[in-house]
C-alpha cells in the first residue's frame, strides 16, 4: 500500500513515507476546527497533512499539534485550550452525521453528483468512469 502512494504522490511532489503508528487524529480534527474559526485552515490543513504522511508524526500528540497551528499563525496555547476542551466535539458530531447520511465510510470520500460515492485512494480512471456515468 506504501509503495502504491509514494508512487502515486510522487507525480504530485507529494512525499509519503511508512508509519509504524496509526494516529487517533481526532486531536486533529478538532484543532482544524480551531483553525478553520480562527481564519487559518489553509494553512494549517496542508501542514497537518505533511506532518502525518510526509514526515510521519503523530498527529495524536499535542505538542506536535500546538506547533503545527504555531507555525500556522495561530495562538498555541488558545489552540491547546480549544482541544482538550473540546471545544469544537458539536461540530464534528454534526460533520459525522452528514457523512453517514451520504454513506461515507472511509477517508477520503468523494461524493459525485450527490448520489455514487468513491472511497479511498482511487485511480485517476475511477474517477474518470464515475463522472462519465
Amino acid at each position: 500500500m506504501n509503495g502504491h502512494l509514494r508512487t502515486a504522490g510522487a507525480a504530485y511532489g507529494i512525499t509519503f513515507v511508512d508509519r509504524p503508528f496509526l494516529s487517533n487524529s481526532h486531536a486533529a480534527l478538532l484543532a482544524a476546527e480551531f483553525s478553520r474559526d480562527h481564519g487559518k485552515f489553509e494553512a494549517f490543513h496542508p501542514a497537518l497533512f505533511s506532518a502525518y504522511f510526509s514526515h510521519g508524526l503523530d498527529i495524536g500528540n499535542l505538542d506536535i499539534l500546538a506547533q503545527l497551528g504555531e507555525d500556522a499563525g495561530l495562538d498555541p496555547a488558545a489552540l491547546r485550550k480549544a482541544v482538550l476542551s473540546r471545544e469544537h466535539e458539536l461540530r464534528l458530531e454534526e460533520a459525522k452525521k452528514d457523512a453517514a447520511l451520504v454513506n461515507v465510510t472511509g477517508v477520503p470520500t468523494f461524493v459525485v453528483n450527490k448520489s455514487r460515492t468513491i472511497v479511498g485512494a482511487q485511480s485517476i480512471d475511477v474517477f474518470r468512469k464515475a463522472l462519465r456515468s
